[in-house]
């Protein structure tokens, strides 16, 4: 089992840029596949962007594509999303989750992912 925290959220201003973090427990932090996660103010969860236990291969959403960057360090048991350009529809409730499925095909479903954290807020005024 794994605990994930998230840290990082805050206010911004259109345009400006956030990195949130996200720390896992446990030993075994790169046996799993991890994402992020947002959901907005009267809006279903959505996905932002994910990466594969080794790193080396990310994907995102169309929306956050050339802004929002994903990366893991797992020396330090520890995902990351730096955010930039950031825009009012960005605001949500960011959670990052962990998952032990593999398959690229379904990093993007909420469902293949058995963990996660509490949330951290962001909110990107105008």
């Amino acid at each position: 089992q794994v605990q994930l925290v998230e840290s990082g959220g805050g206010l911004v201003q259109a345009g400006g840029s956030l990195r949130l973090s996200c720390e896992a427990s446990g030993r075994t932090f790169s046996t799993y596949g991890m994402g992020w996660f947002r959901q907005g103010p009267g809006k279903e969860r959505e996905f932002v962007a994910g990466v594969t236990r080794s790193g080396r291969t990310t994907y995102s959403t169309d929306s956050v594509k050339g802004r929002f960057t994903i990366s893991r360090d797992n020396a330090k048991n520890t995902v990351y999303l730096q955010m930039n350009s950031l825009k009012p529809e960005d605001t949500a409730v960011y959670y990052c989750a962990a998952r032990t499925a593999i398959s690229i095909a379904t990093m993007a479903s909420s469902g293949s992912y058995e963990y996660w954290g509490q949330g951290t807020q962001v909110t990107v005024s105008s």
